[in-house]
């Protein structure tokens, strides 16, 4: 994954940030250890900033398309009230048992519940509202959870879409078979014209996009 800015500075950010958790530190080492593709973990600090936009926020209710590992809905949790929820989505059966660990002791397990299964599917049985959600599963289809999640969320609410910059791929003519990166290009190009928003496009890690219903 290309870096939209120079890795030791990306350091330097980091250093000069509140750092993470000893349990996020540990759940990172595992993904890393364990699990394939651990780049698709949110670093520490894109981490940081899921936390502080929550702690921000204040949301009865998140909602997360992609949980990964969970490093990201810990972080986005940090931020909820005292009876708040998460719901976040995934596909992957096989992560379940990491995830199941992590958010135990993270002391927020009755805090957050798990969906699996295509978040296409599993998306309009979800009711809203929720103050915050996070967007991070396959690219392809960006576009259209972005809008199911429009109907979910009231004005002054946030959603946050990661992986816009795809590793600099939006830059360039994309192949027609290349349909992540098409998808990707078509989305940046609409919610920056889209009425419904107010957003900004954020060059961390690879990308994410704020964007503030209005």
């Amino acid at each position: 994954m290309m870096q939209a800015i120079a890795n030791a500075l990306l350091e330097y950010a980091e250093l000069h940030s509140t750092r993470e958790s000893k349990l996020l530190e540990k759940l990172r080492r595992e993904t890393f250890q364990k699990v394939l593709h651990p780049r698709m973990l949110s670093g520490p600090l894109q981490g940081r900033l899921l936390s502080l936009i929550s702690k921000l926020i204040r949301p009865k209710r998140i909602l997360e398309l992609g949980t990964y590992t969970g490093y990201a809905t810990l972080c986005l949790s940090e931020g909820l009230v005292q009876d708040g929820d998460i719901h976040t989505i995934d596909k992957n059966e096989e992560l379940i048992a990491i995830q199941n660990k992590y958010f135990k002791s993270s002391g927020k397990r009755s805090n957050i519940h798990q969906h699996l299964g295509e978040a296409l599917s599993i998306l309009p049985q979800l009711e809203g509202p929720f103050d915050l959600v996070f967007i991070d599963a396959d690219k392809e289809n960006t576009q259209a959870y972005f809008d199911l999640c429009m109907e979910r969320v009231p004005s002054g609410g946030l959603i946050l879409t990661d992986n816009v910059l795809w590793s600099g791929k939006v830059l360039d003519s994309a192949d027609k078979d290349d349909r992540d990166t098409l998808a990707l290009q078509e989305f940046n190009h609409k919610v920056a014209n889209d009425s419904r928003v107010e957003s900004l496009m954020l060059p961390l890690r690879d990308g994410i996009t704020l964007s503030r219903v209005l």
